[in-house]
């Protein structure tokens, strides 16, 4: 069987998503405050690019990759009836997500997290390829999600759903909320 060899980043953004997460690194340090990340269709990106910076570690509590809907129920207590109401790429579904990770990391000040349709197929008139529900919550405050519809193929749909990621934590973090 034959396999294509996708790179894991869109090479034109490489460059820029390790300065975006050496960026929310200082950010997260000037702040004092730990992040962690529940991901779906970036299956762990973000959690990758913060933690390729050596001495991460002080900032960034973990990383959940929850592919399945399974694992969005029995790891961040997403909810069934959410799930079969919502579908997985919702906003009810990564405000959960956000809560659920919060849940899981208790040193966590700051979840976010992401579910959405990276292609190239899976997608439908109401939720086409490239679209991608961020959930974000800081402990103590109701979670916010938002979407953004992506273009390209798989890579670069998941490499310009971390850098969405990255802005919607910075903005989190300088203005009280993205």
């Amino acid at each position: 069987m034959a396999f294509d060899t996708p790179t894991l980043l869109d090479g034109s953004m490489e460059t820029s998503l390790l300065s975006q997460s050496a960026e929310i690194l200082g950010l997260l340090r000037s702040y004092h405050v730990k992040l962690v990340t529940a991901e779906s269709c970036t299956g762990g990106l973000l959690a990758a690019l913060l933690t390729h910076h050596a001495g991460s570690s002080d900032v960034t509590e973990g990383g959940l990759v929850t592919y399945s809907n399974g694992l969005k129920m029995s790891v961040l207590g997403v909810r069934a009836v959410t799930l079969s109401d919502y579908g997985a790429v919702s906003a009810e579904t990564v405000k959960e997500m956000s809560a659920g990770a919060l849940g899981v990391a208790l040193e966590a000040s700051i979840a976010i997290s992401i579910s959405g349709i990276a292609g190239p197929s899976g997608g439908s008139a109401e939720k086409p390829v490239g679209l991608v529900w961020f959930g974000i919550m800081k402990r103590g405050k109701p979670a916010q999600a938002y979407h953004k519809i992506f273009s390209g193929d798989r890579t670069a749909i998941r490499s310009q759903a971390a850098a969405y990621a990255f802005t919607l934590i910075s903005a989190c973090l300088t203005s009280g909320a993205p």
